[in-house]
Parts: structure tokens; C-alpha cells; sequence
């Protein structure tokens, strides 16, 4: 095996495996709307396979467990096909996944997250349970410690949704979610409250998705590529597998690739 992958093994081949797994990682999208370019599973997908080829930087410390593929994704409802969980549900669901993981002795997790709307129910998530269920739980978005190649191919002032560097991702992971002929840059609403309630503003609140964009995504898709994808979650990966390695204390080289 490269990779310990839970839903690809038989309980001889996990029993095997906890011998020198000591992380879990727990992929979590969301099945939401991804404008009229990218079916309504893109975050869980995305999560599952940054996931994977998580798990094979760290091998064998590592397990990659289920992919779950719901999310808090109650700012997207209005467009057709979207399921949102409460945030309570999140947790729930992760309190289980993790109080059975920690029955065959993993003591330590990562939420490995491709949905910003996750990213606080993740941060309370990871608190609580800490505490309540005395194990070691981190979080991380999929690609967003890829500053520097972030910063040298995405131009859009506003993006973070089906946009370039999305796309990207899914054009270079899972290309099959991508509808190739759609793409569109984002219709953006020119007034509304929700340029007031921006990350980094004032004031933070919930705002609906089609107040900011008409159709669903933001940036501009039709510049996305393979290539610039590849930078990205590249760039991601090392980083991710740099940082578990020294919070597992491992002395090992945790950069092996495909």
C-alpha cells in the first residue's frame, strides 16, 4: 500500500496498518451549488482526493478515513440542490467518527476541510472534542497555506468559489466534476449588504450567496488550468505533510509524491 485508505482496506489490513498509524485524516466538503461549471459534490471530492494524496505523503503514520461529503452550507440553499447540515449535525457526525477511530487507538486527527463554510463549526468542533474526548484534533482548509502560488495565478479581487483557483484544483485532482464548456465568471451583484459583511470587514454576519453573485460562483473560471491547479495543491501539500510531520515528531522525509 502507498496510502491507508480506511474504505479500501479489510480489518486485517486496518489491524495491520494502527501498528504505525498514529494521525487520522477526516476529510469534510459539502454538497452544495458550484455555479453553472462544477457539480454540487466539487468540496467533497476535492476533500477526499487532497485527502488521499495527503495520506500518502504520510505514510505510513496516517489514515485516511471516510470522506464526509455533507457540510454547513446554509448560504447556498436558494440555489436548487444544495443540502445543508447544522452545525450541531457537523459536530455530531465528527464526535462519532472520531470517538470510534480513538476505539482502535488513534489518538490524534485532522479536519481536513475544502468548504469555508465548515471553517468555524471546525474550529468549536475541534475545542470541543479535544476536551471531551481527550485526543488531539487539528483542522486545515484543503489548498488555503498555498499563498505563494495562490498569489501568482489568481487575479480576481474576489474569489474562493467555483472561481480560478478552484477550478484549478478540480481540473488537476478531478477533472470529471468540471464542466469545460459552462464556464463563466461570476455575476456579480454590484449593490448589497454583503459587501459589508466581506472576511476582513468591520462587521461580520450570514449573508445568502445569490446577494453577492447572480450565478452562483465568484472570479473567473475561464482562467483556470491544469497547470495553475497542480502549483496549488503541490505547494498545499508540501505544506500540510511539512507541519504534521513535526506535530507527529516524526523524523522521516514526509514529501513522497505520486
Amino acid at each position: 500500500m502507498e496510502c491507508y485508505d480506511l474504505t479500501a482496506m479489510t480489518w486485517k489490513e486496518v489491524e495491520e496498518s494502527l501498528k504505525t498509524v498514529q494521525l487520522a485524516i477526516i476529510p469534510i466538503g459539502a454538497h452544495e451549488q458550484h455555479g453553472p461549471h462544477m457539480v454540487e459534490s466539487c468540496d467533497a471530492v476535492l476533500a477526499e482526493k487532497m485527502a488521499l494524496k495527503l495520506g500518502q505523503r504520510m505514510f505510513p503514520y496516517a489514515m485516511v478515513a471516510p470522506t464526509i461529503n455533507m457540510g454547513v452550507s446554509q448560504h447556498h440553499l436558494n440555489f436548487p440542490g444544495t443540502i445543508s447540515l447544522q452545525p450541531t449535525t457537523l459536530i455530531s457526525i465528527l464526535k462519532d467518527v472520531i470517538s470510534s477511530l480513538k476505539h482502535h487507538g488513534i489518538g490524534k486527527f485532522l479536519l481536513l476541510n475544502s468548504h469555508g463554510g465548515n471553517q468555524s463549526t471546525l474550529n468549536v468542533a475541534s475545542m470541543m472534542l479535544t476536551n471531551e474526548l481527550d485526543v488531539e484534533i487539528y483542522y486545515a482548509k484543503t489548498t488555503g497555506s498555498a499563498k505563494t502560488a495562490i498569489k501568482e495565478n489568481v487575479t480576481s479581487p474576489l474569489f474562493g468559489h467555483s472561481c480560478e483557483r478552484e477550478v484549478s484544483e478540480a481540473l488537476y485532482l478531478a477533472p470529471e466534476i468540471v464542466r469545460l464548456e459552462n464556464l463563466e465568471i461570476g455575476d456579480i451583484q454590484e449593490e448589497g449588504r454583503w459587501k459589508q459583511l466581506r472576511p476582513g470587514k468591520a462587521i461580520q454576519g450570514f449573508y445568502y450567496y445569490e446577494e453577492m453573485t447572480k450565478n452562483g460562483n465568484i472570479g473567473d473560471a475561464t482562467k483556470a488550468s491544469w497547470e495553475i491547479g497542480q502549483q496549488i495543491v503541490e505547494e498545499a501539500l508540501d505544506n500540510l505533510s511539512n507541519e504534521l510531520s513535526k506535530l507527529l515528531d516524526l523524523k522521516v522525509d514526509a514529501h513522497q509524491k505520486m
